[in-house]
């Protein structure tokens, strides 16, 4: 799998599991899908508060945890968006924090 080098010097993979889909499955489909994506190896997630996917796959992140599937959040790779409509002053910030609320933000700081 191709990777790119961050700033960080961490190795992403750029091939990442699409989270976005019309219409969104409930959570209890969405979990296991992505709990079976990590199965497979997929180390990168693209999401966004607009597609409706990051609280289960912050769910399903913490499962793979759990299950031993991976050993640390820092094996996983999200990436998420501003959405277009709050890219206003006075609106970024509260869709950053609303982002920050779900498990995989708080997993990925809790690893640090």
């Amino acid at each position: 799998m191709p990777e790119v080098v961050l700033n960080s010097g961490q190795k992403m993979p750029i091939l990442g599991f699409g989270t976005g889909t019309v219409p969104l499955p409930p959570p209890h489909v969405l979990i296991p899908a992505f709990i079976e994506a990590i199965k497979v190896g997929y180390r990168h997630f693209d999401t966004a508060a607009y597609y409706g996917s990051e609280e289960p796959l912050g769910q399903a992140i913490a499962q793979a945890l759990d299950q031993g599937l991976i050993k640390s959040r820092s094996e996983i790779f999200v990436t998420s968006k501003l959405w277009c409509t709050e890219a206003h002053p006075g609106l970024v910030l509260p869709a950053l924090k609303s982002s920050l609320q779900y498990n995989f933000v708080t997993l990925l700081f809790d690893s640090y």
